[in-house]
């Protein structure tokens, strides 16, 4: 039913958390751990995944915060899951900080009222993110440890195209994954976004917008995410505590971003315990906060 692909650089306990809470044996998971966080966590992910037929590892590759090299994460992903030979319908990512507000019976029942539609955050960069156009009018090159960029001047963008921007997290059907995977037409959107800056939210946001692909796009990535600035025009996504499960939970998404688990582990313990209960399924349960 869902592929689901989980970008991996620290707390692998965390990790496993979110695998188990995310596992059902029509799933299938691919996880990718980011190489500059070392052997030892590609070790340890790597032997708890040994015990699930239906999980395996991509080939580590440095993915860095604001680069391409997340870009071509998720289409490495998507290309190893297509090639895998098994059915699934949709492809869903995440990271290994955020976790689900649904049951995999929840999901799988929305995604079949939804089959073949796409959702992610769809916005005009020019109408109404002009304030991020620096990412796609500057020349970036990447680096194992850094982005740099490399012209002050302006180039121009890609002909005929208007550029879209959203964020790098998606519930993507198969019929789009089989097109960004293979159609020509994606080439020059690769060659283009690869010296951009956070080309992750806006590669695949220009792609199904400016592209022969014919689908059904839905503005919502249904995720919770509470965006916090972090710096003078940053923003962050702030670390969900115990006092956000109820508004979580009786939210309209079906994940949420983020959480970390050595500033509160009891949102998890608490997110745990509801969707453990048997009538999580039929019901929006109400969290005990104690």
């Amino acid at each position: 039913m869902i592929a689901y692909f989980i970008l991996v650089h620290r707390y692998p306990d965390q990790f496993k958390r979110l695998f188990k809470a995310i596992y059902h044996d029509s799933n299938h998971y691919l996880i990718h751990v980011d190489k500059s966080s070392g052997p030892e966590l590609q070790q340890e992910i790597a032997s708890f995944l040994s015990d699930y037929s239906n999980a395996s590892l991509l080939a580590s590759k440095n993915a860095l915060w604001g680069g391409y090299s997340l870009v071509d994460a998720e289409l490495r992903g998507i290309a190893a899951l297509l090639k895998q030979g098994v059915e699934w319908e949709f492809f869903i990512n995440l990271s290994a900080q955020d976790f689900p507000l649904r049951t995999q019976e929840q999901i799988h029942s929305f995604l079949r009222d939804h089959s073949g539609k796409d959702f992610l955050k769809v916005l005009d960069q020019r109408k109404l993110r002009p304030d991020t156009l620096h990412r796609i009018d500057h020349y970036v090159t990447e680096t194992e440890r850094e982005l740099i960029c490399e012209q002050v001047a302006t180039r121009p963008y890609l002909e005929g195209v208007i550029p879209y921007i959203g964020n790098q997290w998606m519930i993507l059907s198969r019929a789009f994954c089989e097109f960004v995977s293979h159609s020509p037409e994606v080439d020059r959107f690769k060659s283009f976004y690869q010296n951009t800056l956070i080309a992750d939210e806006g590669f695949f946001q220009t792609v199904i917008m400016n592209t022969s692909y014919q689908g059904r796009i839905v503005n919502d990535d249904k995720r919770a995410i509470d965006w916090i600035p972090m710096g003078d025009i940053k923003l962050r996504p702030r670390d969900y505590l115990a006092e956000d499960a109820t508004a979580l939970l009786q939210s309209d998404h079906l994940f949420a971003r983020k959480f970390d688990e050595t500033i509160d582990s009891q949102i998890l313990d608490i997110l745990e315990g509801v969707l453990a209960q048997p009538e999580a399924n039929t019901l929006r349960a109400e969290p005990a906060l104690a």
